[in-house]
């Protein structure tokens, strides 16, 4: 359930505008401790700046509440409507992606100032109460600013990994759950059957129901008896898959995996991201800084082609999206997220199907695609995730860069098989 539902009894207007204001200042104290010159770098072409990331959240709000709802709002400048649009064909041509990190103006005092602005009319807005539609609208905009939270974590965490000084990020608190070693991995038994996955439509009181339209609608999915891993794949694992030739063995890889394999050796190692070699051992940067890698931890940083491939060396496969829903159901969290301050996964603690949601995104073998009976909103709203259902694999789970209300087991994520630097893990599953 999303954070906005603060309580039953409140009064709507008060839950929602605490949400807002809650989810607003928690992407402030992301960025407050770092340095000017960190706000506005664009390490790639698909990781933004963090000063982007805040105007285009608050471009959300302005565009989709406060121009169609507030009477007499008036924009604090009227370029950002084309310099902070991300992909929203429906409302206008979008400034490059690949060139926001050129984008010294407008400052970064002055992107805050923006959001004043808009915090500031939003604020009227929810007092003045409103319909459904700006309640679904406003709980669609706390949901995607928690999105580009994650979003700015992983962006930032890209620019200083492959920064030669490795920088801190001083929220970055390192510490380290007590834990025994990973142990052996084992496998929970689920009989299948006859499931339901996914989320109904909202039924007119959004604060207690939240879903995004791609997790809609509800359905039942046949699933053959399988087994899921308990824990993720962890670094130790990981290491005797490389130890094995992994990476160097084509019988392993998909087609397009292997290609894209060959293609990255002359950049990096054949390894994780993050992952260097510092006097014949094997280390790896996370925000906290550079660590020795510890065996016990989960792996992370791994593409989807890395995972199928690690997959089918120790015999098993990536579990499909229903099967992860259908066990995540019965199941709880155990893992690490944004509000706990590692933004690294941890070892979770022993038991069945641990750490289903949070510390790694989990890919899994489904291609990203409609549930049967889907339709995206009309209008530009219909463009958030509809239009992207082609060649994309899905992950659930949530990671330690995920605000913890933000998850639900229906959760659909989705990137395309070689990303890698989301906080992305693999956990394995058998046929029986």
């Amino acid at each position: 359930m999303s954070h906005a539902a603060e309580s039953s009894d409140a009064e709507p207007e008060q839950g929602l505008l605490s949400a807002y204001r809650n989810t607003r200042l928690r992407s402030c104290a992301l960025v407050e401790p770092l340095e000017v010159e960190d706000l506005g770098i664009q390490p790639m072409p698909d990781a933004s700046p963090p000063k982007w990331h805040l105007a285009h959240t608050t471009w959300f709000f302005e565009t989709f509440l406060l121009k169609p709802f507030l009477p007499g709002y008036r924009s604090i400048d009227d370029r950002y409507e084309y310099l902070f649009n991300s992909y929203y064909n429906s409302i206008g041509v979008q400034f490059p992606r690949a060139r926001r990190g050129h984008l010294s103006r407008p400052t970064a005092a002055e992107v805050m100032t923006y959001r004043q602005h808009v915090d500031d009319a939003m604020g009227r807005l929810i007092a003045h109460g409103g319909d459904d539609e700006l309640l679904r609208r406003s709980m669609l905009g706390i949901n995607h600013e928690e999105q580009h939270q994650e979003l700015l974590v992983t962006d930032l965490k890209y620019a200083f990994g492959h920064n030669p000084l490795q920088p801190v990020h001083p929220l970055a608190s390192g510490k380290k759950r007590d834990r025994k070693p990973a142990g052996p991995l084992t496998f929970s038994e689920r009989v299948g059957g006859l499931v339901e996955i996914g989320r109904d439509a909202d039924r007119g009181d959004t604060r207690l129901r939240f879903a995004f339209d791609n997790e809609t609608p509800r359905h039942r999915v046949w699933l053959q008896p399988y087994r899921l891993a308990d824990r993720c794949v962890t670094n130790g694992e990981w290491l005797a898959f490389m130890a094995d030739g992994g990476y160097e063995r084509p019988e392993l890889w998909l087609a397009d995996g292997w290609t894209w394999l060959e293609g990255r050796r002359s950049e990096r190692p054949a390894a994780p991201l993050y992952w260097f070699q510092r006097d014949g051992r094997w280390w790896t940067y996370a925000l906290a800084g550079a660590m020795e890698v510890d065996p016990e931890l989960p792996v992370c940083h791994v593409s989807g082609y890395e995972a199928d491939a690690y997959a089918r060396w120790a015999g098993c496969r990536l579990p499909t999206e229903a099967e992860w829903e259908a066990a995540a159901a019965d199941s709880g969290s155990g893992g690490a997220f944004l509000e706990d301050g590692t933004l690294h996964p941890v070892a979770p603690a022993p038991g069945a199907l641990a750490a289903l949601h949070g510390n790694l995104w989990e890919w899994t073998s489904s291609a990203y695609a409609p549930y049967p009976g889907y339709r995206p909103p009309a209008g530009a709203l219909g463009e958030y995730n509809g239009k992207f259902m082609a060649n994309q694999l899905v992950l659930r789970g949530g990671s330690c860069a995920t605000p913890r209300a933000h998850l639900r087991s229906s959760y659909r994520n989705f990137f395309y098989p070689p990303d890698c630097w989301q906080f992305t893990g693999v956990r394995l599953a058998q046929d029986v």
